[in-house]
């Protein structure tokens, strides 16, 4: 409540400045001007409250100023009719009050200025850096997710387990490492103020993993009273609002479980640049509120307890990516000359980013960025933010020159199973032995997952579909292996003559193709040869010493021409 009070509070200042110079000017009336200013002042502050309860506006200096202009245009006038002080609007401009008001009227303008440059400004505080080409897709470190589409679907068919589920419907999604497992976790929510009123808490929350397209959902009960569907003061942002009042939220406040088991709404804020609404990106913080008890406590957004992933929440991930690309060269380049302006796609399944996780373990927000012209469907780039961090990486290599975007990904899955409506959902590039690659979801109407798409980023016509991640991430190598337009078949790269000690080995087969991969001991190059080049390789393993002609490539691949094996090819 202190925080609403101090809202409330703050938007009289102009008020008592007006009737300060009321009083001064009129010093005969003065008792019964601070007489009724007093009587309006305990009046409006009540009024005020609630509507900074309702609608919880930052204490930020548009805000308050716009706050103020209200306040003093609604009472102002009521002060100086209780006191019949007369009004002489011919002479106002000359008038005390009159400048003050100019001053404020002008400083409404100069914030909404200030706000447009500010935009540049945001953008200079986002912490960020640029790589050409992303490493290797290494599918255990950097598992492929369900949608959460399909996840939220099968959610939504095991609510019945949840006690008096009539009460509730299911909460925001949340990806999330627990116990080492990448799961999906929702909790339920109030479908209504009336069974709040009658329910007074929350059951608990839904866990459901998010690499295995088979899981079915688990549902974990844990008492919540404060949620982001509970009403007064057990409303999450209600709560920390009251904490954090010169603070802006981003976003609904998720959960994330701790390895008790036990769930936080986490809730991301962040202080604005001064004279303005715009974000500063380099001081987000994250308020955790323990949903049992209400209480906050408030890390800085890398500081948070390493249970949370993602204290920057897709909102303000989205809202970076836009800042990132647009405002490189100012407000007025993103409206007239362009230069360098990059427009984030709106694929992304959280508030047009994506969720993933890198083979670091820590999650990050994916998204592609496009051109601003007009019928352009290839991508320029992507950028991946960390979720803990805020810390933007844009990968923009010659790589990734003409590439489809994300869009056309989709467009092809669509495409494919126009009979069934089967659609593609959350695509993810992916650097796959050195191809860009889209990884895209297919499902169908009812939101069920159905299949697996990989799509070479600068081939359309270039895809391959399979039921598990493993299985078409195996067909889709082999494929790249025996393709003559990919990079790795084709010439590009010099043959180089190679010998070594077998260190680690990979059969991939499929009903067409089977191919071996190979690492050489003290180096980290991944080799690849088919059967059909080598039919002897596939008897190949740990300790075997080679000989081979391969074409080798800057990105750690290596295409294997020829090949022979000692005690086996001699």
């Amino acid at each position: 409540m202190i925080g609403i009070l101090t809202t409330a509070v703050l938007s009289f200042l102009l008020y008592f400045l007006l009737v300060l110079i009321a009083a001064f000017k009129n010093r005969m009336r003065k008792k019964m001007i601070w007489k009724n200013a007093l009587g309006l002042f305990v009046f409006g502050t009540v009024i005020m409250s609630i509507v900074v309860y309702v609608f919880m506006p930052p204490i930020t200096v548009p805000n308050m100023l716009l706050l103020n202009v209200v306040v003093a245009v609604i009472l102002v006038p009521a002060v100086y009719g209780g006191a019949r002080i007369p009004v002489r609007y011919e002479t106002a401009y000359q008038s005390l009050s009159g400048i003050v008001l100019l001053v404020v009227a002008l400083s409404i303008i100069g914030v909404f200025v200030y706000s447009i440059f500010a935009l540049e400004d945001s953008y200079e505080s986002i912490p960020k850096s640029e790589e050409e080409e992303a490493r290797p897709l290494n599918e255990e470190n950097t598992p492929i997710s369900v949608a959460p589409e399909s996840a939220r679907n099968k959610v939504q068919k095991a609510m019945s387990v949840v006690p008096n589920t009539q009460f509730y419907d299911l909460g925001k999604l949340q990806a999330q490492r627990v116990d080492g497992e990448i799961v999906y976790v929702a909790p339920v929510e109030f479908t209504s103020f009336w069974r709040y009123l009658r329910g007074k808490e929350t059951e608990g929350y839904f866990s459901i993993p998010a690499t295995n397209v088979n899981a079915q959902p688990e549902f974990i009960q844990e008492k919540m009273r404060y949620t982001n569907s509970s009403f007064f003061n057990h409303n999450v942002q209600r709560v920390v609002y009251s904490k954090h009042p010169d603070h802006i939220q981003s976003g609904e406040a998720q959960i994330e479980i701790d390895d008790e088991g036990k769930p936080w709404y986490i809730q991301t804020i962040y202080k604005p640049l001064f004279f303005s609404n715009r974000p500063d990106m380099k001081e987000i913080k994250v308020a955790v509120v323990d949903p049992v008890s209400g209480s906050v406590e408030t890390y800085e957004s890398d500081e948070a307890p390493d249970f949370i992933e993602g204290s920057v929440s897709g909102e303000l991930a989205a809202l970076e990516n836009e800042y990132f690309g647009k405002y490189v060269n100012g407000w007025l380049n993103s409206i007239f000359g362009k230069k360098d302006v990059k427009i984030p796609n709106e694929s992304g399944t959280e508030s047009s980013v994506t969720p993933i996780f890198g083979e670091d373990g820590e999650m990050y927000y994916f998204t592609d960025m496009a051109s601003p012209k007009e019928n352009i469907d290839s991508a320029l780039g992507y950028t991946l933010i960390h979720a803990r961090t805020g810390e933007l990486t844009y990968y923009n290599g010659k790589q990734n020159n003409g590439i489809m975007d994300s869009k056309g990904a989709k467009q092809i899955v669509n495409k494919e199973f126009p009979e069934k409506r089967w659609t593609g959902s959350m695509p993810v590039l992916y650097n796959i032995d050195g191809h860009p690659t889209w990884i895209v979801n297919v499902l169908d109407p009812n939101g069920l997952f159905k299949r697996y798409a990989y799509i070479k980023a600068n081939d359309s016509d270039f895809a391959v579909f399979g039921d598990t991640a493993k299985q078409t991430l195996n067909a889709y190598r082999l494929q790249l292996a025996q393709d003559p337009s990919s990079i790795e078949g084709g010439s590009s790269a010099e043959l180089e003559d190679k010998s070594g000690v077998v260190n680690r080995v990979l059969v991939t087969s499929t009903d067409e193709r089977q191919a071996v991969q190979f690492l050489l001991k003290g180096e980290t190059t991944i080799y690849t040869v088919t059967t059909s080049k080598a039919p002897l390789a596939i008897f190949l393993k740990e300790g075997d010493e080679v000989d081979l002609k391969a074409r080798i490539r800057q990105n750690g691949t290596a295409t294997v021409e020829e090949m022979s094996i000692k005690g086996i090819s001699e």
